[in-house]
């Protein structure tokens, strides 16, 4: 009786330790088989909000997404990795954005030249 009343739980345990794609690939062949089955799926993914989990939380351990290898230093060097790489991309971030604002300013800063040209002729 005990295994009856466990087995949806560990069901959604394994295709969580899958991944995203398991759930996908449920939802669809669900749909193919029997299309309320994967409406209900589709409810179900929605409502436990499985998919709106970023993988950067399931990387760092705060989600399902994250198992321990069992090697401390292995694990250590993982969690600093993906750290140093958040780093890397919030500065190449603000990188883009410093040269998107030069590209404007610079258009800008032509825009401006040309109406003065052009406002120098007419007078």
């Amino acid at each position: 009786m005990n295994s009856v009343s466990t087995w949806p739980g560990s069901a959604v345990a394994w295709i969580d330790d899958q991944g995203k794609l398991a759930w996908i690939a449920l939802m669809v062949i669900a749909f193919i088989f029997f299309w309320p089955l994967g409406l209900a799926v589709l409810f179900f993914l929605v409502w436990s909000k499985r998919m709106g989990k970023s993988m950067k939380s399931a990387l760092r351990g705060r989600g399902p997404g994250f198992k321990p290898s069992g090697n401390s230093a292995f694990d250590s060097y993982k969690t600093e990795t993906l750290r140093r790489l958040e780093d890397e991309q919030a500065a190449f971030k603000a990188y883009l954005q410093r040269l998107r604002e030069a590209k404007d300013k610079a258009e800008f800063d032509q825009f401006m030249d040309e109406r003065s040209r052009k406002a120098d002729t007419n007078n």
